[in-house]
């Protein structure tokens, strides 16, 4: 009897414990599948936010090749446009959301290297093209000097009117080749080609209208108080400036349509200032302008246009070369207004008008014209001033037939009252063997200017009547005239080759306008190595 209890109560014991035991099972076995579904949990929502920035990574991997993409299709031609026409938009990102990001920093950066590189290509190539164009163009022009020389010389040479008529058509064409090589070269850094003598203002001016077409149109008025005139190194620069501003104003215009210049002087130096009643500037026109006119900005020959215009820019290299200053506006005509300001140090310089008078083509000064009275003239605004009668040339003599002969020729073979600037020689007193011929003999003082002013069209005084001559005796006296010019001829050629002289140095004249001119052609080996002023 004893023995059962003591088997039950180690069989309760040892179920009780199991049970206990597996109770703890149990609570363990409920929190480590509670700490699983917990991981699970967790793990799921790391494998979601995983994926969702998968997703991310992926887009903007996407979206920064899509702006790689569009800077080399899109921003980098637009960049490369812009710098050669400013006016080009050049486009953003695609993605504003990546505004002030590395990689914004970053295509940026890749702009600023491709805007550098471009901008060093173009102006290696471009320096490398003014080069070409500046050997080239500078030979072109001292040809065409000489070419220049050439006509004057056989102008002088042949008495012919006709031949006369044709010469003076090929030294004005020859004038318009020389006037467009001149300003190419200029732009492409070379200087004017050509050294003059102190002159007058007003002389320049005239001798930059007689480089034109249509010069004629011009009117010009000089309200210069004193003979103000331009130092030698600045004249033919400033004849550059003004003539490429007075071919604007002639070919923007109506043909009909007069252009207006007035020169002007100032307590700080002159001006002159061009009106013109055409067609006008835009405002953006009219900008670059004044951009392209203070030579403070670099100017390629690709930003010219084709064919390249190039006035505007030779005027700002002389403009910042010399220390003029050139701006344009609205013309109160409707048109532009040119302004071309020379200071008066240390480019302008009282010229004495007895030693150095200004040409008789030059308009006249506001106080001379108030001093003397109004002399006729075939240009207006146009008169002589008084100098003191000379004596003319010995009768007879051999200069005096050539100076004659050269004289009418150039009066008959001109086309139109108005005509280029020509020279005006002295009439010489005729042969005795001639007769006596009207104009004969020494022109008075007072009769002086008005027969300069008004050119060919001034009628000398008649000479009293003479007996008509035989044909035999009219015969003789015009072959002993024609020998008489041959001998002359033979006589300066002899003199020019025994002294070594140029014939057309040895008697200087004014040419288109340049009353005092000393004029040294250029040569392409001297015109590459001179400095720039």
């Amino acid at each position: 009897m004893t023995e059962i209890p003591v088997a039950l109560t180690v069989i309760l014991s040892v179920g009780t414990a199991a049970a206990v035991a597996l109770a703890l099972l149990l609570a363990r076995s409920a929190r480590e599948a509670k700490r699983l579904r917990q991981r699970s949990a967790t793990a799921e929502k790391d494998l979601q936010d995983a994926l969702r920035q998968q997703a991310a990574l992926a887009g903007r991997a996407q979206a920064t090749e899509a702006e790689v993409r569009h800077l080399a299709a899109a921003r980098a031609p637009d960049l490369t446009a812009a710098l050669a026409h400013p006016n080009v938009p050049v486009r953003g990102l695609l993605d504003p959301n990546f505004q002030g990001t590395e990689l914004d920093r970053a295509l940026t950066a890749v702009l600023e290297q491709v805007s550098n590189a471009v901008t060093k290509e173009r102006l290696r190539v471009d320096g490398a093209a003014q080069a070409s164009m500046r050997g080239a163009t500078t030979t072109i022009q001292a040809l065409l000097y000489q070419l220049q020389t050439r006509l004057q010389t056989m102008q002088e040479r042949y008495d012919d009117p006709f031949v006369a008529e044709d010469l003076l058509a090929a030294d004005f064409l020859n004038e318009q080749a020389l006037r467009r090589i001149q300003s190419t070269a200029i732009v492409c850094g070379a200087w004017p080609g050509l050294t003059r003598q102190n002159s007058h203002l007003g002389d320049i001016v005239v001798g930059a209208m007689s480089r034109l077409s249509g010069y004629e149109r011009v009117q010009v008025t000089n309200q210069l108080r004193d003979p103000v005139g331009v130092v030698a190194r600045a004249v033919e620069p400033g004849a550059v400036v003004l003539t490429e501003l007075l071919a604007n104003a002639l070919h923007y215009s109506h043909p009909e349509l007069p252009v207006a210049v007035t020169i002007q002087q100032g307590n700080r130096g002159a001006s002159v200032i061009i009106d013109d009643a055409g067609v006008g500037m835009h405002a953006e026109e009219m900008e670059r302008a004044q951009r392209m006119m203070s030579g403070q900005e670099t100017t390629l020959l690709t930003e010219l246009g084709d064919p390249p215009k190039t006035g505007f820019a030779a005027v700002g290299q002389l403009a910042r070369q010399y220390g003029f200053t050139a701006s344009v506006e609205p013309s109160p005509y409707g048109g532009v207004r040119a302004i071309v300001h020379i200071p008066g140090d240390p480019l302008l310089t009282l010229l004495d008008e007895e030693e150095q008078p200004m040409s008789p083509m030059a308009p006249v000064p506001r106080s001379n014209a108030s001093a003397a009275p109004p002399v006729p003239s075939t240009l207006p605004g146009h008169a002589v001033p008084q100098r003191p009668p000379q004596s003319e040339p010995a009768a007879g003599t051999a200069a005096s037939a050539y100076a004659q002969a050269g004289q009418d020729a150039a009066q008959q073979g001109a086309p139109s009252d108005e005509d280029l600037p020509r020279r005006r020689r002295r009439r010489p007193a005729p042969d005795a063997t001639l007769g006596a011929a009207p104009g004969a003999g020494q022109v008075p003082a007072e009769e002086a200017p008005q027969s300069q002013s008004t050119g060919r069209h001034a009628q000398p005084p008649q000479a009293p009547q003479q007996p008509q001559a035989s044909p035999e005796q009219s015969a003789e006296r015009w072959a002993a005239f024609q020998r008489g010019t041959n001998s002359g001829r033979a006589a300066v050629d002899e003199g020019t080759e025994a002294g070594g002289a140029n014939p057309a140095s040895a008697a200087p004249s004014p040419h288109h306008g340049f009353a005092v001119a000393d004029d040294h052609y250029a040569d392409p080996r001297s015109a590459e190595g001179n400095p720039q002023e």
